[in-house]
């Protein structure tokens, strides 16, 4: 537990960083580009279509006589941007975290490396091939597990359960792994991940919960339209920020239970050397000396 907490707070020094700013204004840069792309090309359509749907259901359609009796009849206006909004938010949390993955935590590693664990020996148990592979294998198996838990949502504790547990495995995937890829041979790492894998998967979780933080900015504009262009890009930087705050903490706690994994383990290789067996000695015959 104290591993835990040490290396919070770690984390939360090392995210006030310049360089650390800094260098989360690049991924910040590229999933606003792909964002802003896809909403020129898709954003009405996708609207038009939620509004289809809407207008098909008879349950719906209810409501909204209901909400017009209530005098809310407005709140119709606003809800097919926010089911697209949240349908696309599960999108854009992953690309976060990959585009940070990717690009930010082997900037992270090697500078938590750098300044805590300058000792600590270079075992590359991982290729960049390995890691994509298992980010991408990882991100899949998320997805699916969301999609199959959509219908547990409408159950109103697990809603607030689930999505985060789920984003919280696959940040504890992706991001366990790249900080120990660089430093840990593949045996260190399953050991790792065996022995610590519920204080990684509550730092996922944990992740997961402040990851949906940015959803209430990023949904907010549509609300205020006039506030749109500058509460849009705020929120993805929210979501780059936390998810480089979430790699620092698996970087450091990760590094240094790895050192102490290896200290262990020296502790216990220390052979004694056996003691030299004594020499039996015999004594010289003494030569017997013929009488005359």
């Amino acid at each position: 537990m104290n591993l835990l907490f040490d290396s919070f707070w770690r984390a939360v020094a090392y995210c006030l960083r310049p360089r650390v700013m800094l260098m989360s204004v690049l991924p910040l840069v590229l999933v606003i580009a792909l964002t802003l792309g896809l909403g020129y090309l898709y954003w009405e359509a996708a609207l038009d279509q939620v509004r289809l749907l809407l207008e098909s259901s008879a349950f719906v359609n209810n409501g909204w006589a209901w909400l017009d009796s209530m005098g809310l009849g407005r709140i119709k206006i606003y809800l097919a941007p926010l089911i697209v909004i949240f349908g696309v938010t599960p999108v854009i949390v992953v690309v976060s975290l990959l585009v940070v993955a990717l690009m930010m935590t082997p900037f992270l590693v090697r500078l938590v490396a750098l300044r805590r664990f300058p000792a600590l020996e270079e075992r590359k148990g991982a290729s960049f091939l390995h890691g994509l592979l298992w980010s991408l294998g990882s991100t899949v198996a998320a997805l699916v597990a969301m999609v199959l838990s959509i219908p547990l949502w409408f159950v109103p504790p697990l809603v607030l359960i689930l999505p985060p547990l789920i984003w919280g495995w696959l940040t504890y995937r992706v991001m366990a792994f790249d900080a120990l890829a660089l430093h840990a041979d593949a045996e260190e790492r399953h050991t790792l991940f065996r022995r610590h894998r519920m204080q990684l998967l509550g730092i996922g979780v944990m992740a997961g919960y402040l990851g949906a933080a940015p959803s209430l900015v990023w949904a907010s504009g549509v609300i205020f339209a006039a506030a749109f262009v500058i509460l849009v890009p705020l929120a993805i930087w929210i979501y780059t920020l936390i998810f480089a705050f979430s790699s620092l903490w698996f970087t450091h706690y990760c590094l240094a239970a790895l050192q102490a994994l290896r200290h262990e383990r020296a502790a216990v290789e220390v052979v004694v050397e056996p003691q030299p067996s004594a020499m039996l000695t015999v004594p010289a015959a003494t030569p017997l000396i013929a009488s005359e």
